[in-house]
């Protein structure tokens, strides 16, 4: 398997942006998939993301992953919190109370399912991580921005399906 290169078109205009991704789509180049297209922008530009597909989101799984295991790991220890306490006198009340336990257990509820929902969207981000191999500051005033991964031997290829919708520039990881 190839090492895959990056390159990075600037545009003006997001008709052109939408031009150059609807090119892009048409085209079967080995070495290359849709998924490994990017926008870069200061805003959002909702015509240009359905263009490129729905991307998967996992984020959920985190969350249900934590409300599904928070609460019993919260019952589990609040029990055996209890439970360290058998020497004592209880006066005919339970070791474990249940009642008063679903409280601390919904808190466990609530705090799990937040906890995993910021670490699933940490992943999620790919956060921390390390900044695009290309980039331009124009991307973060007002310019469009897409970023292509494929290997090394398609790159040109791709450069001059781009070349052919009026980019600002074109970077290359080559051409910095």
């Amino acid at each position: 398997m190839m090492k895959k290169s990056h390159t990075l078109a600037l545009f003006n205009d997001f008709e052109e942006a939408g031009q150059a991704i609807r090119d892009l789509k048409a085209v079967s180049l080995p070495g290359f998939r849709m998924e490994d297209v990017v926008i870069k922008s200061p805003i959002e530009h909702p015509e240009l993301s359905e263009m490129l597909g729905d991307r998967p989101v996992y984020v959920q799984w985190f969350t249900l992953g934590g409300v599904l295991v928070g609460p019993l790991t919260g019952l589990i220890l609040v029990a055996s919190a209890q439970a360290n306490f058998l020497l004592q006198i209880r006066g005919g009340r339970p070791v474990v109370p249940v009642p008063p336990d679903m409280v601390l257990t919904y808190e466990f509820f609530i705090l799990s399912g937040v906890l995993m929902t910021v670490l699933g969207c940490f992943i999620g981000w790919k956060l921390p991580g390390r900044r695009s191999p290309l980039y331009n500051a124009k991307v973060s005033e007002d310019k469009i921005g897409l970023l292509i991964k494929a290997d090394p031997l398609v790159i040109p290829k791709i450069n001059e399906i781009l070349a052919r919708h009026k980019p600002i520039e074109i970077m290359g990881e080559d051409r910095r």
